[in-house]
């Protein structure tokens, strides 16, 4: 079953979190970041939204 669509206010400010499969890491990989970075690009020219700022954690292992 899909979830509700959340109720956006213009103007307002969001706290956005994402994560992997099973809330694994998986952006390991210099490949996997850019395709993700891609992907936020894409949306921030098709839904015209203000980027605060973004943070991925690099784990080290």
């Amino acid at each position: 079953m899909p979830r509700l669509q959340r109720g956006l206010k213009l103007g307002y400010s969001y706290h956005v979190t994402t994560r992997c499969n099973n809330r694994e890491f998986k952006l390991t990989c210099h490949e996997c970041r850019h395709v993700f970075l891609y992907a936020i690009k894409k949306a921030l020219a098709k839904f015209k939204f203000k980027l605060y700022a973004l943070y991925i954690t690099i784990l080290v292992g």
